[in-house]
């Protein structure tokens, strides 16, 4: 993400994914052999536009696409291995369209919210 703070972010990734591994390490997980690929080139290209569509510019380019892969090589084995094991899986790096965010439903069903609190947050 262009000109965002990069010790944050990296600080974040990297208890994310300590966590991600010993968690793995703990469950016995075994990690996949292969990685299929959960982010195809057209579903990042489609992920850019809907970032850029709410104001948020990825990089771009071959540069951009390596650094990406490598970081997720970094934590996808981990988090795919706790998703079989968990019998949880991974959801879609797009969004599902027509889907209610997680955080608008309860274990009773939808919580309640207006429409009007979407538009003053930009929704």
């Amino acid at each position: 993400m262009e000109g965002a703070p990069t010790r944050p972010a990296r600080l974040a990734f990297a208890m994310a994914r300590h966590a991600a591994a010993d968690l793995s390490h703990i469950l016995g997980t075994r990690l996949p052999s292969s990685n299929p690929g959960r982010l195809s080139a057209a579903d990042l290209t489609q992920l850019r536009a809907l970032l850029a569509a709410a104001g948020v510019q990825l990089r771009e380019g071959p540069e951009a696409d390596k650094l990406l892969a490598d970081l997720r090589q970094m934590y996808e084995p981990f988090v795919s291995a706790l998703a079989n094991r968990l019998l949880m899986p991974l959801p879609s790096w797009l969004p599902t369209p027509g889907a209610t965010d997680v955080w608008k439903t309860t274990a009773w069903g939808l919580a309640a919210w207006s429409a009007a609190y979407d538009e003053l947050d930009g929704l």
